[in-house]
């Protein structure tokens, strides 16, 4: 298959700009609505379709009102006490799970007038572009069979080939690349190369598995290894990636409870993912892809701990910028570098929640801060990068390729999200609450200043009460508040945890291969440790494993 085959993302949709995917054989998989019932009815479960130009203004003003102004007095004020790390495995697992929702032709929102549309056109236009089975195509593409046709994963047999570092000068660290052909990513979807965190956890996924056949190596004699096979590698670094976002991921981030009680069947979903509406096929929830989860956008911090060059103890840089982590990779040409400079890998125990080193006093005495080595709270403030992400809109070789109008609704990513829930007729906050049977947030928990103790409207009230939304608030917004008020941040509320769980625990329970419907648990997988004993149950333990931990 030729590189014009391929689906290509258009540089005006996605944070990915301008980047592939691999077409993987039956990807292209059905979007559909987990509240069927709510479709249609206007106005009771959706935002105004009419005056649409008024909705659409009232939107933007929102959306721009959650920029953070002001750079927060406290290093650690609006921080939650969950490691950056979650932000990015999250965003793997989209990109796992889910492409094609940022499109911009006959459902997209650059066009004028933008107005909702039908939830049936909907439907029709719009395919997802992966398998929502958490089966990492992303990662093995179309496998070893297929490595060195153009476009495709490169192997070296049944290991997936690892990229080299550039010669970053002394200040050199310990580390690997992804594979490059004149700086772009060899990999099953480019979006993986889009911000360097992603594009060192994609890396991260490279050498777990390669060490899977390194351990099946060591270990001829245990149960665990079957045939020692390309295939029955992928099938453990698969279950375990699951387990992982199950019984880590999503238990540290939804409500446990809801977790709980999906896997065990004291909840009932909502609705079964594999219906016969679609024979045959798996479809994605849109409230998922479009709104619930996207809350890990507040999440993103404006600079990170990354390494000891840039981070602490700052012998380059007190930390790595937002623009930082998107200029080194391919995305951002990598500075002028062939491939990641050696000074860049990341030094991934300051993303997990590993105690920082001792901090030695300076000259005065004073103690040299430390970065945050935490999330941003899952709330409605949004880190002043996102407001003016620097790639939208514009070819491979900088140049525009849209008009000004459209590059500013590209670059902010809060309006973006809005005006795309607006356009997919995505249901309202207030009503799926309803439909789930959770009472839906007050007026008053939906407005900002009672919280902050001040007598005066945010932007933010000022922008929900001037667009009506309080009583029909955009879902997006809506499940970002909802943890902000009732979870203080640290996870999703109840709204947000079942969308999300039931979509990710429902896709499982569709795949006959995943590891639930196989009764498969780590303690029947490969081990890490220093004695070798240790479970790959969480996110730590598998960068352990892959080498990317101490």
């Amino acid at each position: 298959m030729v590189a014009d085959d391929l689906p290509t993302v258009d540089p005006t949709r996605d944070p990915g700009a301008g980047m592939r995917w691999v077409e993987v054989e039956g990807s292209s998989t059905p979007f559909g609505y987990m509240f069927r019932d709510l479709q249609g009815l206007y106005p009771a479960a959706h935002l105004p379709v009419e005056p649409a130009a008024a909705v659409v203004a009232s939107l933007k003003a929102l959306g721009a009102a959650m920029v953070d102004q002001e750079q927060p007095s406290d290093p650690g004020e609006g921080d939650s006490d969950v490691p950056p790390i979650y932000t990015y495995w999250g965003q793997f697992v989209d990109h796992d799970l889910t492409a094609n929702t940022d499109r911009d032709d006959d459902i997209g929102i650059t066009d004028l007038p933008l107005e909702p549309r039908q939830p049936e056109k909907v439907l029709r236009k719009l395919r997802n572009l992966r398998e929502p089975r958490l089966n990492l195509d992303s990662v093995y593409g179309n496998g070893p069979d297929h490595s060195g046709q153009p476009d495709q994963v490169p192997y070296d047999g049944d290991r997936l080939v690892i990229g080299e570092l550039s010669d970053g000068g002394s200040d050199a660290l310990p580390g690997d690349d992804l594979p490059r052909v004149d700086q772009e990513a060899q990999i099953g979807d480019h979006r993986n190369d889009e911000n360097l965190i992603v594009a060192q956890l994609h890396l991260a996924f490279l050498k777990f598995h390669n060490a899977v056949l390194d351990w099946f190596a060591e270990h001829p004699d245990s149960d665990v290894t079957g045939d020692g096979s390309f295939q029955r590698a992928r099938q453990l670094v698969e279950w375990h990636y699951q387990w992982v976002t199950v019984h880590d991921f999503l238990t540290t981030l939804a409500d446990e409870d809801v977790v709980t009680g999906l896997l065990d069947g004291a909840i009932t979903p909502r609705l079964p993912l594999d219906e016969a509406t679609w024979p045959d096929e798996v479809f994605m929830p849109l409230e998922f892809s479009v709104a619930a989860y996207r809350f890990g956008h507040s999440m993103v911090r404006a600079a990170y701990d990354w390494n000891e060059n840039f981070g602490f103890p700052g012998d380059r840089a007190p930390s790595a910028t937002f623009e930082e982590l998107f200029l080194f990779t391919g995305g951002g040409s990598l500075a002028g570098f062939p491939t990641l400079p050696s000074n860049w890998p990341a030094q991934f125990e300051r993303l997990t929640g590993a105690e920082p080193r001792p901090v030695e006093p300076g000259p005065d005495g004073t103690p040299d801060p430390v970065p945050p080595r935490s999330a941003r709270r899952i709330d409605t403030r949004i880190a002043p990068p996102l407001a003016n992400l620097a790639n939208e809109g514009r070819s491979a070789d900088g140049e525009p390729e849209v008009s000004d109008r459209i590059r500013r609704i590209l670059k902010r990513l809060a309006v973006r999200n809005l005006l795309r829930g607006y356009r997919l007729a995505i249901p309202t906050g207030q009503a799926v609450a309803r439909a789930l049977g959770i009472t839906p947030l007050t007026r008053e928990e939906l407005l900002t200043f009672p919280d902050r103790g001040s007598e005066q409207f945010s932007p933010v009230d000022d922008a929900l009460i001037d667009g009506a939304f309080l009583e029909a608030t955009p879902l997006w917004f809506y499940v970002l508040k909802e943890a902000e008020v009732l979870e203080q941040g640290q996870r999703l509320g109840p709204v947000g945890s079942r969308i999300v769980a039931e979509t990710i625990i429902g896709q499982l329970r569709a795949d006959p291969t995943s590891f639930l419907n196989q009764g498969w648990d780590p303690g029947m997988g490969v081990t890490t440790g220093a004695d070798g004993d240790e479970r790959v149950d969480s996110i730590t333990a598998f960068l352990r494993f892959a080498g990317m931990h101490p």
